[in-house]
């Protein structure tokens, strides 16, 4: 059946090729990994990170991130054709060839190599090689389809592009790095379960072991929630101890943190409300989305200026009084 209807897929023209390939790189789920990779080189270099060493990172990342869903979709080209939501996959559906995929993965995590070696570091472009190795061999592979845990272990695959971006800019990865490595993998989970969740049916008929398929809604939420709960503290590390970002990043990490613990608390409190998984999903791409803004909104002049006016406040207020001086008496 299967072989029958790949036979009968082809391309008309050169446009819908285009877009196959297009499709077979899964553009919504970059677009995030790029946002992280920026936030991080925006913090590395202070706010001046180079704009073309900016985009060259951006767009090697992407040519990474699209290698590693390229071959996720092929290995997984079995499992899409089981099921409507993913049956219409360029491979499942046969307008692409798998060997036409693999040689295509191949080109763009060379490329992505490339750059990075070229107009980076090696250190950056290993990191992004190993992004892929992360998520194809690790999660794809040995994961996905064996352990309800698959995405708490693969999604450090996830986090690999802010150690990218940072490596790209000083060379090396401090442990302000890795704290940003931390907050993308603790976010991982409640993004990906509450999608889980949604898609319940779907990864349970073809037997894939998501959380919610194994232990249900409610012991999914509950790991919603502590994930959530570990998760904000650690955005606030790059503030305190480190110093990496201000006060500015410090409000916006809060109210955002505050609301993704509302949206997991209704999620803890309905845990079969495929509506309020959905709203958690949404807002946490938001979530993420917003607090790499919050970094770059706290490198900028007026924000450097409320940062140090807080800090002066703060040293007048810690510093020793002596009895003499509240009394404003003249010995």
């Amino acid at each position: 059946m299967q072989d029958t209807l790949v036979q009968k897929r082809h391309h008309e023209n050169l446009w819908q090729v285009l877009q196959s390939y297009w499709q077979l790189t899964k553009p919504r789920i970059i677009i995030l990994l790029l946002i992280t990779t920026a936030g991080s080189m925006w913090i590395a270099s202070e706010g001046q990170v180079d704009p073309v060493l900016l985009l060259i990172t951006i767009f090697s990342g992407a040519l990474a991130a699209a290698s590693a869903n390229t071959i996720n979709c092929l290995y997984d080209r079995d499992i899409d054709y089981k099921m409507k939501r993913t049956r219409h996959r360029p491979l499942p559906s046969g307008r692409i060839q798998p060997f036409h995929a693999l040689l295509f993965a191949i080109v763009l995590a060379t490329i992505s190599f490339t750059l990075l070696t070229t107009f980076a570091n090696l250190l950056s472009a290993c990191l992004a090689m190993s992004g892929i190795v992360t998520y194809v061999v690790v999660y794809t592979h040995w994961l996905k389809r064996h352990s309800s845990q698959n995405i708490v272990i693969g999604g450090a695959a996830g986090a690999i592009p802010p150690l990218v971006g940072w490596a790209a800019v000083t060379g090396e990865l401090s442990w302000v790095a890795w704290v940003f490595f931390a907050i993308i993998f603790f976010w991982t989970p409640p993004h990906f379960w509450a999608l889980a969740m949604m898609l319940r049916n779907d990864y349970a008929s073809v037997n894939v072991p998501m959380l919610p398929v194994v232990a249900g809604d409610v012991t999914t939420a509950k790991q919603i929630w502590i994930y959530t709960l570990l998760l904000i503290p650690l955005t606030l590390l790059l503030a305190f101890p480190f110093n990496a970002l201000g006060a500015v990043y410090v409000m916006v990490a809060l109210v955002l943190g505050a609301l993704f613990l509302v949206k997991a608390w209704a999620l803890l409190e309905r845990p079969a409300d495929v509506g309020v998984a959905k709203s958690l999903f949404k807002y946490s791409i938001f979530y993420m989305m917003l607090l790499c803004g919050g970094m770059a909104l706290d490198t900028l002049p007026l924000s450097q200026q409320v940062d140090a006016a807080i800090a002066s406040n703060l040293d007048m207020m810690l510093t020793p009084v002596s009895i003499s001086q509240i009394f404003q008496l003249p010995w």
